[in-house]
């Protein structure tokens, strides 16, 4: 459909919580003419998810695409494009490990957040179908960067010392100023 404009940090929208779809819009033209926006606009921004409230669309929706395969982070499972409504996370356990985040609204930028590494995700899809999936290691942490934003949350809001938090080209031709040696994601 349309590649839409990503919101930056500082929008207003961003730092609102999205409102829950209803099982009627959920299954609307106009939802899935947002989802071909949000889809179109992942892949010309090249990230690997995308929430609604970044292009200034206040409802709980959000995409993953993850290519699968050997990458910085390892060796990662793929996920195909999927559709979330109005998803919910709950820690299976609380152990954490931490990856240099980086965000489509707030390029630039990296900075290091730790976070579960073992949830449940629980939403709907555009048929109005209940998902659920199990996640460990770093798709834990994709989803959670993506569905933080329907609460109004950035992941710099995570960063429990400013000076894990870094710019990007400064990192390419420093490397970690932390010494954490994690490895440096893909911009999402």
């Amino acid at each position: 459909m349309a590649v839409r404009k990503i919101i930056r940090m500082g929008h207003p929208t961003l730092r609102q919580p999205a409102r829950p779809l209803t099982p009627e819009e959920i299954g609307s033209d106009e939802i899935a003419a947002l989802v071909e926006d949000m889809v179109d606009t992942l892949h010309d921004y090249g990230g690997i998810g995308l929430a609604a409230p970044q292009i200034d669309e206040p409802v709980r929706l959000a995409i993953i695409d993850m290519p699968g395969g050997e990458s910085r982070y390892g060796d990662i499972e793929a996920m195909p494009l999927s559709v979330f409504a109005n998803p919910q996370i709950e820690v299976l356990d609380e152990r954490r490990a931490g990856y240099w985040e980086g965000c489509l609204s707030v390029p630039g930028l990296r900075g290091f957040v730790e976070r579960p590494q073992h949830i449940q995700v629980s939403a709907t899809d555009l048929d109005g179908e209940p998902i659920s999936l199990t996640l460990q290691g770093f798709a834990a942490t994709v989803f959670q960067h993506e569905f933080d934003h329907l609460d109004g949350r950035l992941y710099i809001d995570l960063i429990d010392d400013t000076r894990k938090l870094v710019f990007e080209d400064e990192f390419a031709r420093y490397g970690d100023p932390t010494g954490t040696d994690a490895p440096l994601p893909d911009q999402r």
